[in-house]
């Protein structure tokens, strides 16, 4: 986590920089002059009310939408929004949306291939001979998010949080240095929801977590640092609990019950 007087802008050690990024869609500015930062292997929660900005933001670090405005540093690459999304993801910079995206009739260990020779056709990836080190590293990773177990199993025979953290673990496959994830936890109950938690904070060994999210239990569980948001531009920022106490917050978000949508 990266704390500084003021804004975050001097940043010089974090993995991920937005420097005073705006986003303008037919005259309406969607984000407006955010400048924040992402340190390494932390994880970052980005909360708000709806339409605050924050998906705009995952937007415009995967390289879908280009800002009207400002930067985006990524450690050792410099500005990436020259970069389209396909070379984003080389880079080590990989999201996830909020419904998942999985090969439903294929099985996980399968899906789990897809994913690692992603730059393979389909049938090119599960034709290719099974490599030891592939199968080692897929099975790593399958343990880490609990679906070791059911690799032969359909993708979808799976649970609702089940295919969550399948597509969390095909992602992982390719060793991002950023994960970007959208209301990963929308939907699951409360067990799912608390093991998605621990799964999450096994990943930050590995690499930094970016998190759009409306469940405020879940991101008091284990938030490194908090973004607050509001019609595009940050409210605040700082630790789960600063940003709760926070009175702006109260009166903005959380004054509105927990129930709403960030």
């Amino acid at each position: 986590m990266i704390r500084h007087s003021g804004n975050k802008e001097s940043a010089t050690d974090a993995l991920l920089s937005l420097k005073h990024i705006s986003v303008e869609f037919d005259g309406f500015k969607a984000v407006n002059d955010v400048t924040t930062s992402i340190a390494p292997h932390e994880i970052h929660f980005f909360i708000g009310p709806n339409g605050a900005g924050k998906t705009t933001l995952l937007d415009v670090i995967c390289g879908k939408t280009k800002p009207s405005a400002g930067e985006v540093d990524y450690a050792g690459v410099g500005n990436i929004l020259k970069l389209k999304e396909f070379e984003i993801v080389k880079k080590g910079i990989c999201r996830k949306f909020q419904v998942p995206s999985t090969f439903v009739n294929l099985s996980v260990y399968d899906n789990m291939r897809i994913a690692l020779n992603h730059d393979k056709s389909v049938f090119g990836s599960l034709f290719m001979r099974k490599r030891y080190l592939d199968m080692r590293k897929i099975y790593e990773v399958l343990n880490l998010v609990g679906l070791d177990k059911k690799s032969k199993e359909r993708a979808k025979s799976l649970s609702h949080g089940e295919k969550q953290w399948l597509e969390i673990a095909m992602l992982l496959v390719e060793e991002p240095k950023l994960l970007l994830l959208d209301e990963p936890v929308a939907g699951m109950g409360q067990a799912e929801t608390e093991k998605t938690a621990r799964i999450l904070e096994e990943i930050k060994d590995r690499c930094a977590v970016a998190v759009v999210e409306h469940d405020m239990n879940f991101v008091k569980s284990i938030a490194d640092d908090v973004t607050v948001m509001h019609e595009g531009a940050i409210l605040t920022e700082g630790t789960a609990n600063e940003v709760m106490q926070n009175k702006k917050v109260q009166e903005v978000y959380l004054g509105r019950g927990e129930e709403q949508h960030a």
